[in-house]
């Protein structure tokens, strides 16, 4: 179970827009990422790579979050909210659930769940 202080670092790493060094700092190295239905990605070192790859697609990314991340013993859920302008300019809204297990204060299996049609330009979107 995360202590407070972790989750709560842990939070605002990624809000700052540290992704992939939040994977460092806080991912068991036999973690697993998993998005919807889609075979796990396993490793830290998998998982930080994959992520600065998806990251240099884009201009910039602005993360949010909605509400506070809900947590059950082991189990943390949070509501993200994340807009990625594209190098052209144009801003896709993206909103997911992420289930995290933690093992102490790491976290050790994450899975991903989102509509993929929700993804659309953020001017048609509501507001996180």
């Amino acid at each position: 179970m995360p202590s407070k202080a972790v989750l709560d670092a842990f939070v605002a790493r990624v809000m700052s827009g540290a992704h992939a060094e939040a994977i460092e700092e806080f991912y068991t190295e036999d973690a697993s990422m998993q998005e919807n239905f889609d075979p796990p990605r396993v490793g830290r070192d998998v998982l930080v790579d994959g992520e600065r790859k998806t990251l240099a697609r884009f201009k910039s990314v602005r993360t949010s979050i909605v509400g506070a991340p809900l947590v059950d013993g082991d189990v943390v859920m949070i509501n993200w909210v994340f807009e990625f302008e594209h190098l052209d300019g144009a801003v896709m809204r993206f909103d997911e659930i992420a289930r995290q297990d933690w093992c102490g204060d790491k976290i050790w299996r994450e899975r991903f769940y989102y509509d993929p049609k929700s993804v659309k330009p953020a001017s048609q979107s509501s507001p996180a």
